[in-house]
């Protein structure tokens, strides 16, 4: 089989799409382009595991299938231009890498805050280096670390940075709970107390306006004029989707790249998206397309894109695929507690109920739409974390909300 697919992100969604390719029946070349000089790794550890010194770099690497041993690996190259209808991806380097199918994979950036200040001492953790730059900076016992944004890195980071002993962790957010937008209110202050239980303190429905310092910060200035001082500031306010290299293709890139529900980006068979920069409609809720950061999500999209591309580039695909429906999966530790969760909570915030336990210990709670269930979320130990579990079956039974 002749021809080239590129692959353009080396994370995760990247691996295991050029995996599913091989899988799908793609025999040809696969060139995956990334901007990291390391080979694919696992990112939920960086705010837990490796943030608290217990987990090296090695324990992180995927280890790719042997079906992947033959793709080729440009590492420490970023994709800054793409040319659709000349079916081209330009690299950083000058170079023009020509393409029978392409894999858009390049997943997300940490968003920062533009507030006036210094920049020394300010971090994000989406990468091994950030992780790394961090944990350097946590190493003091008498830092004080401010982390602005109360999400899930924010919290998973001052979870660690309590754990490691570090003199102050305070968490800023202008919304008044923590994690509220996708746990709604009942988890997120059932969350909050748990936090404040083992010593993290919140500044919750005030943002940030600046940061003072002369050349490091010193603390940082909320809206209400006060200052919470800071040796150590960590920026989690979400993230922008890298697409830009996308530009001039006459594409949807609002908010990540917009596909149809077989992956397809822009109406052409040949371009697909996967990860959390795809933004895809789920047949298993309202098909409204969404981008989802789960960790689940680029094995799933994965898969399906694979099909689709294979099936355009050779033939001998479904004639009529199934719904692409994929069921999201998260979980997130915290101190000594995990969340759980299966499905869509976010759809059902307006309607949510307790399953099993109560706020004040273990607690599983369900996420209703129409009173039918679209998601779950366990908040406490293992044995409510296996109680969320047992919904997955449930879960996947579930028909498409539209038809």
């Amino acid at each position: 089989m002749s021809g080239r697919i590129v692959v353009a992100g080396a994370s995760m969604a990247g691996l295991r799409a050029a995996e599913q390719l091989r899988t799908a029946g793609w025999t040809g070349a696969i060139t995956l382009v990334g901007d990291e000089p390391h080979m694919p790794y696992n990112r939920p550890p960086l705010s837990k595991e490796v943030l608290a010194g217990r987990a090296p770099f090695e324990s992180l690497a995927f280890r790719p299938r042997a079906s992947v041993a033959d793709v080729e690996w440009r590492l420490g190259r970023t994709a800054v231009a793409a040319r659709l209808d000349e079916r081209t991806v330009r690299l950083d380097d000058g170079e023009a890498l020509p393409y029978d199918g392409l894999v858009v994979a390049t997943g997300m950036r940490p968003r920062r805050l533009r507030c006036p200040g210094p920049l020394t001492g300010r971090h994000t953790v989406r990468t091994l280096a950030d992780a790394q730059g961090l944990r350097e900076a946590l190493t003091r016992p008498d830092a004080r670390v401010v982390v602005v944004g109360a999400g899930f890195i924010g919290c998973e980071v001052a979870a660690t940075a309590v754990g490691l002993g570090v003199a102050e962790v305070t968490v800023v957010d202008p919304l008044p709970l923590p994690m509220v937008g996708p746990l709604g209110e009942l988890l997120a202050r059932a969350l909050l107390k748990r936090h404040e239980e083992r010593g993290v303190r919140f500044r919750l429905g005030t943002g940030v306006q600046g940061f003072e310092g002369d050349r490091t910060v010193t603390g940082v200035v909320l809206d209400d004029g006060s200052v919470v001082p800071a040796d150590v500031v960590v920026e989690s306010v979400g993230s922008i989707a890298n697409t830009e290299w996308l530009d001039g293709n006459g594409l949807d890139l609002t908010d990540g790249v917009l596909t149809d529900e077989l992956l397809r980006v822009g109406g052409r068979p040949e371009v697909v998206a996967v990860g959390d920069v795809a933004r895809f409609p789920n047949a298993r809720y309202d098909g409204v397309p969404r981008r989802v950061e789960h960790w689940s999500i680029p094995t799933d999209t994965a898969k399906q894109a694979a099909k689709t591309l294979v099936a355009h580039l050779v033939g001998g695909g479904e004639t009529e695929p199934a719904p692409f429906a994929p069921l999201p999966t998260f979980w997130s530790d915290q101190h000594d507690f995990r969340l759980q969760s299966f499905g869509a909570p976010a759809l059902g915030l307006a309607d949510v109920r307790i399953l099993d336990g109560d706020t004040d210990g273990g607690v599983l709670a369900g996420y209703h739409t129409g009173g039918r269930l679209v998601g779950v979320v366990a908040l406490g130990g293992p044995g409510v974390a296996s109680a969320a579990a047992r919904y997955r079956a449930e879960l996947l039974k579930q028909p498409a909300l539209t038809a």
